[in-house]
C-alpha cells in the first residue's frame, strides 16, 4: 500500500502541471550540445540486463531512468511499431506506428525489473491515451515492453494491483507488448536533457517532471544524480 501511495503522489504531481508547457517539435531540437556527456558504447553494456518502456518524450524518460541506482545507461529510441529504421522526423509527426521509448541497461543485483516497473508507472500518467503532459499523439503513448513471460507476469500483476487499488481514479491505458525491435534514436537525442539544460522544452517540461520523480522516489536515486 505504501508503494501505491507513492505512485499516486507522483501521478498527482505530474498531472497538476502537465498543461503548463508547450509541445516540442522537430524544429525546436538542438543538435549542438551545450554540455558534454560521457558516451558509453554498446560493447560496454553487454554485461547488463535490459528493459524497455515508453511513457512520453524520451528526453525526460531517459533522464528519469538514468537517475535510478543500478541503471548503467538509458538510450532513447523508437519501439512498438512495425516500420524499419524509423527517424525522429517520421515518429514525431506520427507517421509511423512507433512510440518514443527508452532502452534501459541495469544491474539486477542493484535494481530489479519489478522496481523498474515501479519507476515506469510512478513517473508518468498511465491513464492518458496517446498523450503525456503537453505532448499529443500515439507516438507518446504508454507502453511497458517485455522480453520474456516472467517480465510479462510482473507487469501484468503490478498493473492489476494498481487498478484494484483505484489509486489513479481513471482506467489505466498502458499497453503491455512484447519487444520486437528497438531502434536507437539519432545521436543528438542521446542524453539530450543533460546536454541541453537551457532548451525551453527541457526547462519547462523535462526538468520539472524529472524533479517531481526525484522528490517522490528518493530511495531509488543514485547518490551522484544531477
Amino acid at each position: 500500500m505504501k508503494l501505491l501511495k507513492t505512485t499516486l503522489f507522483a501521478l498527482l504531481a505530474l498531472v497538476s502541471v502537465s498543461c503548463q508547457s508547450k509541445t516540442k517539435t522537430p524544429t525546436q531540437v538542438q543538435s549542438e550540445p551545450e554540455v558534454q556527456a560521457e558516451k558509453i558504447t554498446k560493447d560496454e553494456l553487454q554485461e547488463y540486463e535490459t528493459a524497455y518502456f515508453a511513457s512520453g518524450c524520451f528526453w525526460c524518460v531517459e533522464a528519469i531512468f538514468e537517475s535510478v541506482k543500478g541503471v548503467k545507461e538509458a538510450i532513447s529510441g523508437y519501439a512498438g511499431g512495425t516500420e524499419e529504421n524509423p527517424t525522429y522526423q517520421q515518429v514525431s509527426y506520427g507517421r509511423t506506428s512507433h512510440a518514443e521509448a527508452v532502452e534501459v541497461y541495469y544491474d539486477p543485483d542493484k535494481v530489479s525489473f519489478f522496481e523498474l516497473v515501479q519507476v515506469f508507472f510512478g513517473s508518468h500518467d498511465p491513464t492518458t491515451l496517446n498523450r503525456q503532459g503537453p505532448d499529443r499523439g500515439p507516438q507518446y503513448r504508454s507502453i511497458a515492453f517485455y522480453e520474456n513471460e516472467e517480465e510479462k507476469k510482473i507487469i501484468e500483476a503490478y498493473l492489476k494491483a494498481l487498478e484494484e487499488s483505484g489509486v489513479y481514479g481513471e482506467p489505466i491505458v498502458t499497453e503491455i507488448k512484447p519487444l520486437t525491435t528497438f531502434w536507437d534514436a539519432e545521436d543528438y537525442h542521446q542524453d539530450y536533457e543533460r546536454k541541453h539544460p537551457n532548451d525551453s522544452y527541457i526547462r519547462n517540461v523535462s526538468i520539472p517532471r524529472l524533479n517531481r520523480f526525484k522528490e517522490n522516489f528518493k530511495d531509488y536515486l543514485k547518490e551522484d544524480t544531477h
